[in-house]
């Protein structure tokens, strides 16, 4: 540890590394104007780096140089049990090679602290109208993933500096922000900033407490699980300006709905945004958060606030104890995190967003960018007069409306970990209630909040009550339909929306609604606030418009609007003030943070089910994925359009009988009601490898019927020129050992952090992804798979190049760091055509990786290499 800046903290018996002196001592005047993200990268490096090089390191910041990588050690891992699971199972998968080549497999452990919260297997089976939800829920949930809950706790007890969240608790992000994330981390007598990397996209939740927290895909989290460095280039940091405030009725939202589709223009794709401004330092942390949550909608990599008297009053709020609270004003103050000390901070780019313009707005009905505003609604012709009529005479004959709301969900860490949202939700319910509304019986309503905290607030607020007579009682303490895990629709409403092709819809206060990932049978979902999701179960169809139409007659014959309803801003602060209290946080996390005994020892290898399908040691040690891989003669698995995202490629939603998937399930003896999603079944890669490409809503170029490309999970077997089922080509390149490509448009891999994206693709045999842009987290676990990222150079497209799916591809070129290689493309007519793309492997660290054949196996040979030393 380098010891040359190391200071005692005034007031306290902590010592700090003033990374303020070294940055001076490098060039003087240069601290001021470094944005609050450097400094923090700054302190980091002075604290962890090796000393020799730290002022070349540190030189980079000053000078803002991007061309050269420095190290970032965070000092925690966070996961929830899907990704944290696929790398746990990985870790152990590795136990087994090392075992193998003659090893010690105990000696494999993480050594950074690392957090697994499990949430994200509980699915709604039972809605928010079965009093007993939440009980029947969690039993499902139990026997559900009895195997994966089996193999979580063998890794509690067989890996050190592994602490397990069981299920039932709340939301990995909620409880992060409420309770895991000091602010100022302390340890060995050191005060340092609090670091984390997390095993999905919205780890930045916490961005808004002033911690670098980043998502990450789980091979990333395995490669600091393991203790090694993140190897980064100084990412883009954008300020972004926030002036005004929110008008009245204005919810947080609103807001970064409004932000989302800005920031989306704005181009900050893998950027580290800081806000600030007078709008900045007005928000609470709650909106901070909703706003810090949704970085990978609108894009970027971080979303920081900067630590204030607003942190401060949110960590008493939430039940920190006093001298943490001290600890990180005093830390904050004298190392130069506090907000006054960015004044002069420099950007290269500085946005400017005006608060009080934003309306009310909802997302959909595809992505999370897409903003509606709800003034909007008939102009976009999403609400329509004559389609509401038809529907209304839909209703009156006993049928379910067209634009039928089958899901309305208050859901997710974005919305729920805001106790303004979730008090606006219940008092809007209190006023439908006193005015006679009630939900459409066609609508399944849940309410699933991110921690425990939100009960017991609602409970003090007597608001539970209103909020379960519409419907919306709590179902879970997890991530639910955000996630995709829906559950079941009644039989009757499925086989409806079936017979009659109705165009069905999710209505939640999530933060994605990717096609199919809600539901199979809600053709589109739209993301909207808490209290508009109540209004949309109430008004049973999105062609309503939530703005002007009539929600119900009351009991005086009185029309009922929205607006009729719609709770003050001021009595929300009254409540929230009155009943969110500092001794809830306590009562939730206090007893769920105690320590708790590991028991007995786990054996260091784990005993693998055979015939699991949820839990199988991984293969990637074995064949072709540890031998010789070709980017010669490659064949086109896919070629694809723009915003291809993660849950194209590998989907977490629930799996029908008909998939590939499905089948396999059945052939193991699953029961179809206990096939559960896509999600669960990722540490079994005989299940997870079928879910590849198997999203319905699909797109693949090649598979053309009739002259136009087919939506669906399909692909185009060359040379014999068919269209089969993609699983079916997968098995059929297999057999061949054909190496693949696969070629896409802009911004491939948006969306959830799911390495199985990346996996599932390597596992088929694909070399080599080329395509216009790459989502920063899906480039760095393909890199960590061992799968060549390529980007067409600008001007350069599939279309402009007239790429079928008929060719055959080569790369030629030696693959470093922004290099030029070369696309080969033979064309079935014999023509040849060169093509220059960028080699997308953007460090040392990722050539390096890549050139080991993955994160894993370059750990395995790295392993083996020092114990022959020792």
């Amino acid at each position: 540890m380098n010891t040359s800046y190391r200071k005692l903290l005034p007031g306290t018996a902590l010592d700090y590394f003033d990374a303020r002196e070294a940055v001076e001592a490098l060039k003087p005047g240069a601290w001021a104007a470094l944005p609050y993200t450097a400094r923090v990268h700054a302190e980091n490096i002075v604290r962890k780096a090796e000393p020799t090089r730290i002022n070349e390191y540190l030189g980079q910041l000053v000078e803002r140089r991007r061309d050269l990588d420095f190290p970032w050690f965070p000092a925690r891992v966070v996961c929830h049990d899907i990704l944290g699971q696929t790398a746990l199972v990985d870790l152990a998968g590795l136990r087994e090679a090392i075992a193998a080549a003659g090893g010690d497999p105990a000696r494999v452990n993480p050594v950074v602290p690392v957090q697994l919260i499990v949430d994200h297997s509980l699915a709604v089976e039972a809605p928010g109208f079965d009093p007993q939800a939440f009980a029947r829920n969690r039993a499902i949930e139990d026997r559900r993933n009895a195997d994966r809950f089996d193999f979580i706790e063998w890794c509690r007890l067989a890996f050190d500096n592994v602490d397990v969240i069981p299920a039932g608790n709340g939301i990995m992000h909620q409880i992060n922000l409420e309770k895991m994330s000091p602010v100022i981390y302390t340890r060995d007598g050191v005060a340092f900033p609090d670091t984390c990397v997390g095993t999905d996209s919205h780890t930045p939740h916490v961005d808004a407490l002033g911690v670098i927290a980043v998502g990450v895909g789980g091979l990333e989290a395995e490669s600091v699980m393991l203790g090694r460095a993140s190897m980064m280039r100084l990412p883009d940091i954008v300020a972004v300006e926030l002036t005004g405030r929110p008008g009245p009725g204005i919810t947080a939202t609103d807001v970064v709905l409004a932000l989302t589709e800005f920031l989306r223009q704005q181009k900050v794709v893998g950027a580290y945004l800081e806000f600030r401004g007078e709008g900045a330092a007005a928000l609470t942390i709650g909106d901070r958060a909703t706003i810090s949550n949704m970085a990978p909608e609108y894009g970027a990599t971080a979303a920081m606030f900067f630590i204030d008297d607003n942190t401060l009053d949110y960590l008493r709020l939430t039940g920190r104890d006093d001298a943490q609270v001290a600890l990180v004003e005093t830390y904050a103050k004298t190392a130069g995190f506090w907000a006054d000390d960015l004044a002069l901070a420099q950007y290269e780019r500085t946005l400017h967003f005006d608060l009080s313009s934003v309306v009310g707005n909802m997302a959909g009905p595809s992505n999370p960018h897409r903003r509606l505003p709800v003034s909007e609604l008939h102009a976009r012709g999403i609400a329509d007069e004559a389609k509401l009529d038809a529907a209304r005479g839909e209703e009156v004959m006993g049928l379910m409306p067209d634009g039928a709301v089958i899901i309305a969900a208050i859901t997710s860490c974005t919305n729920t970990s805001n106790p303004r949202n979730v008090i606006a939700a219940a008092l809007l319910a209190r006023n439908a209630n006193a005015r006679g509304l009630t939900r459409k019986p066609w609508v399944k309503t849940s309410l699933a909040p991110g921690s425990k905290a939100v009960q017991l607030y609602l409970e003090d607020a007597n608001l539970l009550p209103e909020l379960e007579r519409l419907g919306f009682g709590i179902v879970g303490f997890a991530c639910t339909t955000c996630n995709g895990m829906s559950g079941a629709l009644d039989p009757l409403i499925q086989e409806e929306i079936i017979d009659r092709d109705l165009y069905a819809v999710a209505v939640l206060s999530g933060n994605r609604n990717f096609d199919g990932r809600i539901h199979p049978y809600a053709k589109q979902a739209f993301l909207a606030s808490p209290p508009l999701v109540i209004a949309y179960a109430i008004a049973g169809t999105v062609r309503f418009d939530i703005e002007k139409d009539v929600l119900g007659i009351d009991a005086e014959g009185n029309p009922v609007r929205l607006k009729d309803i719609w709770p003050s801003d001021a009595e929300i602060d009254a409540v929230v003030k009155a009943s969110v209290k500092p001794e809830q946080f306590r009562k939730v996390y206090e007893p769920m943070f105690a320590p708790r005994a590991r028991g007995h020892q786990a054996k260091p290898l784990y005993d693998w089910r055979p015939q699991s399908t949820y839990i199988r040691c991984p293969p990637y040690w074995e064949g072709a994925l540890a031998g010789e891989r070709t980017l010669r003669g490659m064949r086109p698995l896919a070629v694809l359009g723009d915003n291809i995202t993660t849950d194209h490629l590998s989907p977490s939603n629930a799996i029908l009988r008909s998939s590939a998937a499905g089948e396999y399930l059945a052939k193991m003896g699953l029961p179809e009601e206990d096939f559960n999603s896509y999600a669960t079944h990722r540490g079994d890669h005989l299940t997870a490898q079928r879910a590849t490409f198997a999203n319905p809503k699909l797109v693949n170029e090649m598979a053309v019927v009739d002259g136009e490309a087919k939506q669906g999970s399909l692909a185009r077997l060359e040379p014999d020129g068919t269209v089969v089922r993609m699983w079916e080509a997968i098995e059929t390149y297999m057999q061949r050992k054909q190496p693949l490509i696969i070629i896409a448009g802009a911004d491939y891999g948006q969306g959830s952090s799911r390495d199985w994206a990346a996996k599932g693709v390597r596992l088929a045999g694909v070399e080599a992804i080329v395509a216009e842009g790459f989502e920063r987290i899906h480039r760095t676990n393909l890199v960590g798979m061992g799968v060549l990222p390529l980007q067409f150079l600008p001007g350069t497209t599939r279309k402009t190049l007239g790429i079928d799916g008929s060719e055959t591809f080569d790369v030629a070129g030696t693959p470093a760091p922004g290099a030029t290689l070369t696309l080969v493309v033979h064309r079935r007519n014999g023509e040849t055509i060169d093509v220059p793309v960028t080699c997308r492997l953007d460090s040392d660290e990722d050539v390096q990786i890549y050139s080991a054949g993955g994160v894993l196996q370059r750990f395995a040979q790295d392993f083996i290499e020092a114990t022959k030393d020792a």
